[in-house]
């Protein structure tokens, strides 16, 4: 006997109950996520589409604002003081992060290793100038490196000697880059911390029976386990680099002569607009700086997870 095959059921459309069902959840999960789309339209892509407007426009002295294209980016492309600002937050960045995640990263397997003796404390203290405004750690450090009023000073007069002006052309970049090391190793530090806690201990035992040792366990096990931790953090530091403002700003009081208002791009910006009064230029150089950093940023984040 052949059996016929059965006949497929049609499927019947959602009931008006079922359809009302799934338009509540759906409004449900707007209500949920409404607020913050509204406040990172608000703070976050208006304030993008605002500069992007201002920056095909220029002011003029004859003949008011008037549209010019690209002609302001084809501008900032070839500006030499940004170029030369850029240039000088790049060295910044190839020193000073290497060095800031390299402290954080040591701290974090020192805390984690457990033998090191009162953690807790080193923990809290070395994340302790973190919670330290930037504002209050610049004006705090540019009186440490003063040299007629601060702490440089008072060790030259003391001992007679004449230690180098921490604030001087050549030394206030690296200045400026221990600032933004104490400020943020603790932070890093933390990140580091945070993702070794969770690397599973039998990953430990296990290398422990193979007969691996402490700095084969940290190159072959907790290294690779903090990878991402390790990209993210970077990007975080890169970020933070380019948009190098507080530090030289407050500075720049000290040092006039050798932080000037093109010293880094964000100063640069600030200085266009708010002393230069040119609004749509600084808007042009700081979208173009925002394209740089986030192509930066994107290719240390396709690197980091290529390797990992």
């Amino acid at each position: 006997m052949t059996l016929l095959p059965t006949p497929a059921k049609a499927v019947s459309p959602p009931r008006p109950r079922a359809r009302f069902h799934v338009r509540k959840q759906a409004l449900a999960g707007w209500g949920f996520a409404g607020p913050f789309v509204a406040v990172f339209a608000l703070v976050f892509l208006a304030p993008i589409g605002y500069a992007l407007y201002l920056s095909l426009f220029r002011d003029r002295l004859i003949g008011g604002t008037s549209f010019v294209g690209l002609d302001n980016y084809t501008q900032a492309l070839t500006d030499a003081r940004f170029w030369e600002a850029l240039t000088r937050v790049g060295l910044f960045l190839a020193v000073q992060v290497p060095i800031m995640l390299g402290i954080a990263l040591l701290v974090a397997l020192a805390i984690d290793s457990g033998r090191l003796y009162g953690k807790g404390f080193f923990r809290i203290s070395i994340f302790l100038p973190y919670a330290v405004p930037a504002v209050v750690a610049s004006l705090m450090w540019g009186f440490i490196y003063g040299t007629r009023f601060g702490l440089v000073g008072n060790i030259n007069d003391t001992f007679g000697v004449s230690l180098p002006d921490p604030l001087s052309p050549s030394l206030v970049l690296a200045s400026i880059g221990n600032i933004v090391t104490w400020e943020f190793v603790g932070y890093n530090m933390l990140i580091f911390y945070s993702a070794l806690k969770i690397v599973p201990r039998s990953l430990y035992e296990a290398a422990a029976i193979d007969g691996a040792g402490e700095w084969r366990v940290v190159t072959s096990v907790k290294l690779p386990a903090i990878r991402g931790s390790l990209v993210i953090a970077t990007i975080f530091s890169i970020i933070g680099s380019f948009q190098l403002f507080n530090e030289p700003s407050i500075l720049q009081k000290l040092a006039p002569n050798a932080i000037t208002s093109d010293f880094t791009p964000n100063l640069y910006t600030y200085s266009l607009s708010f002393s230069g009064q040119q609004h749509n230029y600084a808007a042009t150089v700081a979208i173009v700086m925002g394209v740089i950093t986030a192509i930066i940023a994107y290719a240390v984040q396709l690197r980091g997870m290529r390797k990992g």
